[in-house]
């Protein structure tokens, strides 16, 4: 294991294997996003046209999960919440108020190992700078 390890942390997906008993697959990560979450994000993680608006209904759009985004701002146990529990929900026990999120929970549709891989699919698209910036998000992650 501790190759394997050392494999993933060259590319900035340590945290990820280290809250999950199994390494994470690209390759099901990226089919599990093209089947989940690129109808909204983009097949090549683009995000909605004018992300950064609010939908006419307040909601905010699909943000791109690539560097031009901010997904890789947030700690990995925050993503797998938003993925798992939905926006609303993740937003709610943090004591967020004031935005409102179309992210619906995936739940009921994809187990923690698959939501595990297709985050370690987004993350293995971002540029070293940004997966150290997340890993800096990991670290002060108190979880």
């Amino acid at each position: 294991m501790a190759g394997a390890a050392c494999g993933l942390a060259a590319i900035g997906l340590a945290a990820l294997a280290l809250r999950s008993p199994a390494e994470p697959d690209l390759a099901r990560g990226a089919s599990l996003y093209a089947e989940n979450c690129a109808s909204c994000h983009g097949a090549s993680l683009e995000g909605e046209p004018d992300w950064q608006e609010p939908n006419p209904d307040g909601t905010l759009r699909a943000p791109p999960h690539g560097d031009s985004g901010h997904t890789w701002h947030h700690s990995d146990r925050l993503l797998f919440d938003y993925v798992k529990l939905g926006g609303a929900e993740t937003l709610a026990r943090m004591g967020v108020g004031g935005v409102q999120s179309a992210m619906p929970a995936f739940g009921d549709v994809l187990s923690d190992d698959d939501i595990r891989d297709v985050l370690a699919f987004i993350r293995s698209r971002w540029s070293p700078r940004m997966r150290e910036y997340q890993e800096q998000m990991n670290a002060a992650d108190p979880d």
